[in-house]
């Protein structure tokens, strides 16, 4: 699965935007044990994917016990009473079917690709590890040692990973969103079965759950599926987290990171709304419904394909940047979030040079609107990617899944690309101005060490996202 979803501007476009002429039409249902129900028919092709998302992420973790969250995702494929040893896998398989699952910050999630006649299948054997999850000793010790791997591979042995990680933990002063969401080593160290058998009671319950399913399906037959799979699981309290929210900054942060690696990189991360700011009265003051999605453009003029400015202007005219991007999540579930700018010095510059370029940059969206006829590109762009979008059901259930468990409404999938035609230049520039202030700002730099044996780098990570793979 892809590790970058629905943030980065022109990334977002392509999993956002709808036309008007193909609007989502899903049917909702909620069973009496509160498992929320999303259908969306699809019948191009006799396929259908089935997704079942929990509120609960890495955000929702404690100090200490980070990494609960994705830990518990891998053990969800280890066994029940009544399919045991990895038997999901197994028979998904065996019906030709897909599967896999993701964490991120603010949700977790776990999927089936099949032909559309074997959706019983999946909505069984879902609905069957939601509360009888035997989390073994012995398959979590097996388990534990896999993502400490997989946190070594990923992040300690990948230079730009580790500069990632440490720019959000310096970032993000009070809110959650500063943890990784495969978790610190220390607290790997120290997590027992017991901290995710408790994890799992409080959390895994059909009204802390939403079911998405997209394909070849009669809505009222797949409601009707979930009644008898998922209907008999019972409730359980589910407390919302405490509020952890992120304490206002006061002045720039700037953080160096050594690391054995062949290049420098560069960091450059601003404190923005969301679309949830706009929706919540005692933070959204002085946030307009319109900004999240000037930011959203704003990414899109600076790193929306060949003819954006960072690669026009960066690596191909003034060559100061081997490479330089632009990313925004609007869709996180607490309301403030990054902005990130980040890029590779190009031989013969150094990072002070690529900082200097990215804040000019940075300069020119304060100093002056958009050209109409550059803003207009990117509208097109977006609403031309509708046609990539609508090829996947992926997609199409994730982000209904996706937008309903951060407290958002899946209706917003077809508001996106009015939204998006509607930002004005002069909405640009003042987002500008509003949000990408040295204030508001945290840079990280990667200062390569030398070292005997470096490994090829690796993209960096540009999204909170942890996938299973088995």
């Amino acid at each position: 699965m892809p590790r970058k979803l629905l943030t980065g501007g022109l990334t977002a476009a392509l999993l956002l935007a709808v036309a008007p002429a193909q609007a989502t039409k899903v049917q909702e249902y909620e069973l009496d044990n509160g498992l929320q129900l999303f259908v969306q028919q699809d019948e191009r092709a006799p396929v259908v994917n089935s997704m079942v998302w929990y509120g609960v992420g890495g955000s929702y973790e404690l100090p200490g016990k980070t990494g609960i969250a994705h830990a518990l995702e891998h053990m969800m494929f280890q066994g029940t009473d009544k399919y045991p040893d990895g038997e999901f896998s197994e028979i998904i398989s065996a019906n030709g079917g897909e599967e896999n699952a993701f964490t991120g910050a603010d949700y977790t999630a776990y999927y089936q690709k099949l032909e559309a006649s074997r959706l019983p299948i999946s909505f069984e054997l879902e609905a069957d590890r939601m509360r009888n999850l035997l989390l073994k000793e012995a398959d979590f010790e097996k388990e534990i040692e896999v993502i400490k791997e997989e946190r070594r591979m990923r992040t300690e042995d990948n230079p730009q990973s580790f500069t990632y990680e440490t720019a959000m933990a310096t970032a993000y002063q009070t809110s959650p969103y500063g943890q990784p969401i495969v978790g610190w080593m220390h607290d790997l160290h120290n997590l027992t079965v017991d901290d995710l058998r408790d994890w799992y009671d409080r959390w895994y319950a059909p009204n802390n759950a939403r079911l998405v399913v997209v394909g070849d399906v009669e809505p009222d037959a797949v409601h009707e599926l979930a009644q008898k799979h998922f209907a008999d699981i019972p409730r359980a309290e589910v407390t919302p987290p405490a509020p952890r929210p992120e304490v206002e900054q006061r002045g720039m942060k700037r953080v160096k990171v050594q690391r054995p690696a062949q290049l420098p990189y560069l960091m450059m991360s601003y404190k923005v709304p969301v679309l949830k700011t706009t929706l919540l009265d005692d933070t959204a003051a002085g946030v307009a419904e319109w900004e999240p999605y000037a930011l959203e453009v704003l990414v899109g003029i600076l790193d929306g394909g060949d003819s954006a400015r960072f690669s026009r202007d960066l690596v191909r005219e003034s060559r100061v940047a081997a490479s330089a991007g632009a990313s925004y999540n609007m869709t996180a579930r607490l309301p403030t979030s990054l902005l990130t700018l980040s890029g590779t010095p190009a031989q013969g510059h150094d990072v002070d040079e690529l900082e200097q370029a990215l804040r000019e940059q940075v300069a020119k969206l304060k100093d002056k609107p958009v050209e109409a006829a550059e803003l207009e590109r990117i509208k097109t762009q977006v609403v031309a990617s509708d046609v990539y979008q609508r090829d996947s059901v992926f997609y199409q259930g994730y982000l209904i899944g996706l937008l309903e468990t951060v407290g958002l409404d899946w209706r917003m999938i077809d508001e996106y690309v009015g939204k998006v035609q509607a930002v004005t230049p002069e909405q640009v520039q003042e987002v500008a101005k509003k949000y990408l202030t040295d204030d508001r700002l945290t840079i990280a730099e990667l200062e390569p060490l030398a070292s005997e044996s470096l490994m090829p780098a690796l993209p960096a990570p540009t999204s909170e996202e942890d996938d299973h793979v088995h």
